[in-house]
């Protein structure tokens, strides 16, 4: 986390913005916040430290990469706050006419969250480490562009918290929906057969996500669950293997790198001397010397 993102701790529960503000902060002392409850919808991401939180009547205890959605006159705050520790957290306020607006342009795809949580007095919901490593980076581009001065900030702003509440709507809907096992191991093999046949074409986990219909969430969690790693580990891992036989037909270093879903040479030269222990010419030329004649076409 960049440091300069770092806000300062403000007690205040009242909105200066009309529409939303966001905050990220880091503390090692916590000034107490009495329990209270607020007239704006509030969104917290618990990043690191050791805290308990009071959300209605129920006291949860959050683990890094747990996320809370507060609905207006939710009673509310952080208990038990360890002070050994860095609290680090984002927090994201939308103001009642704000978040109204945009659920009559669109119900379902803003409010679904918030409804649900409205629905349960608060929801605390937990997400694996990928999740949350792509939901912080989303939080640090609308912080950045907060604290920016870029031409057209207030419309990529906009933009940019209405992206966020459709992917934080989609991201509690499959939480809230788990898949079954069968449905995973189907997913499971379908993303492995597309995968490698399709090894010289984009494989980005938005666009396997787009091709299969499921989201993002699914996808990572299905890889990681059974292979032990990421989906870009395992595509890099498959794309490297099938180098190593292109590099035996002698086919130029060049086209490899084409063919395979490597930018350049360098890309391709890192990933392979990283993963075999040696360059992709001293592959070819140890392996040329240890490879029998073949036998004459008659």
């Amino acid at each position: 986390m960049k440091k300069e993102l770092s806000t300062g701790f403000d007690a205040r529960q009242y909105m200066k913005s009309e529409d939303f503000e966001i905050f990220y902060y880091k503390d090692t002392s916590l000034s107490h916040v009495e329990p209270h409850a607020h007239d704006y919808y509030e969104f917290y991401f618990f990043l690191e430290g050791q805290a308990e939180y009071l959300l209605g009547n129920q006291l949860h205890h959050l683990e890094p990469g747990d996320y809370l959605l507060i609905p207006p006159g939710i009673l509310h705050n952080a208990e038990k706050v360890s002070s050994s520790l860095p609290y680090r957290r984002f927090v994201l306020w939308f103001s009642r006419p704000f978040f109204h607006s945009l659920c009559q342009e669109d119900s379902e795809g803003f409010g679904y969250a918030f409804r649900l949580a409205q629905e349960r007095k608060g929801l605390h919901l937990k997400t694996d480490s990928i999740t949350a490593q792509e939901t912080l980076g989303l939080l640090m581009e609308i912080m950045e562009e907060k604290q920016g001065a870029r031409p057209f900030r207030s419309i990529t702003l906009r933009l940019g918290i209405c992206s966020f509440l459709v992917y934080l709507n989609r991201l509690t809907y499959d939480l809230e929906h788990p898949v079954s096992a069968s449905y995973e191991s189907a997913l499971y093999a379908s993303l492995c057969d597309y995968i490698n046949q399709h090894l010289e074409e984009d494989l980005s986990l938005d666009r396997l996500a787009s091709f299969f219909f499921v989201s993002k969430y699914h996808i990572s969690h299905v890889f990681k669950d059974r292979m032990g790693i990421s989906l870009h580990q395992y595509i890099l891992k498959k794309r490297l293997h099938a180098c190593k036989n292109a590099i035996l037909s002698g086919m130029a270093f060049a086209k490899i790198c084409q063919q395979y879903g490597f930018h350049d040479y360098t890309a391709f030269y890192r990933a392979f001397k990283k993963e075999y222990g040696i360059s992709p010419k001293e592959y070819r030329e140890q392996h040329a010397m240890v490879q029998p004649d073949l036998p004459q076409q008659p």
